[in-house]
């Protein structure tokens, strides 16, 4: 409808014949007497045009050149590497949540005090072993399918446009998941995880002008300690989690709309 024929329009007549809820009436009184001084519908008509058109650009997937009703490559194991990925920290985040009820990461005054507990949960806690073997594994294998998954989207050349914004966030995702493994690795701290954490505080110290800055930041100091294992504790349970839960929400969210980038 033009901006003439709006402003002659009865809406109040189109409103009192409709059988409408109070609330459908409230909201429909305020879009049309918005829309009558600030011409909404006709911006949100061209967005969605402009959405559409943009829509069609998409590479038109072998399903649909070929119009085929068995989508026989869903099954195609590399091209469910993404699934895995989730279904593996999903594994890790519940094992970890029931590991968090038995550790605890202090040193101070006794430096075997976490490495104790990991002990414990190793060899007194009923299934200890079972639980943290789990986690570990989940852990170790999300991160062998979040690179594996990499691969595959380079090869296939699904980073292309239109889906370089989610290869971007997927280069964000593997960055916070070997966060998520450096981060784990240093919680049992035993004799690997102390020399791991030295390396990362020298790799740190490397940065030029901010080495020392980060090194402060990351792991309390140039040396190990209760402040280093706190910060990975943190770390590791209250801030990655939500991190990786909100990106990959994302990054599913945006393959949902695009849709898969099937093989071609």
């Amino acid at each position: 409808m033009t901006p003439d024929l709006k402003e002659h329009y009865d809406y109040s007549k189109w409103l009192s014949e409709k059988e409408l809820t109070p609330l459908e009436k409230t909201y429909l009184t305020i879009l049309i007497w918005a829309d009558q001084r600030l011409r909404i519908v006709d911006y949100l008509e061209s967005m969605e045009n402009l959405y559409y058109k943009i829509n069609m650009q998409m590479p038109r997937s072998h399903t649909e050149q070929y119009n085929l009703d068995n989508k026989f490559w869903y099954w195609y194991p590399l091209f469910a590497l993404g699934t895995f990925s989730v279904i593996a920290y999903i594994v890790a985040a519940i094992s970890g949540a029931l590991l968090g009820f038995y550790y605890s990461p202090a040193t101070a005054g006794d430096p075997s005090v976490a490495y104790n507990q990991i002990t414990y949960i190793m060899t007194d806690l009923n299934f200890g072993f079972m639980l943290r073997s789990i986690h570990r594994w989940s852990a170790q294998v999300m991160v062998a399918a979040v690179f594996l998954h990499m691969l595959r989207v380079y090869f296939v050349g699904a980073y292309k446009e239109p889906r370089e914004l989610n290869w971007i966030i997927g280069i964000i995702l593997i960055s916070l998941t070997l966060m998520f493994g450096y981060t784990g690795y240093l919680l049992p701290w035993d004799q690997l995880s102390f020399w791991a954490g030295q390396i990362g505080v020298e790799m740190a110290l490397s940065i030029p002008i901010l080495g020392e800055w980060v090194a402060q930041l990351m792991f309390g100091g140039f040396s190990l300690g209760q402040a280093t294992l706190q910060r990975m504790y943190i770390l590791h349970v209250f801030v990655l989690p939500f991190a990786v839960t909100t990106v990959i929400a994302i990054h599913i969210g945006i393959v949902w709309m695009q849709g898969i980038a099937e093989p071609h």
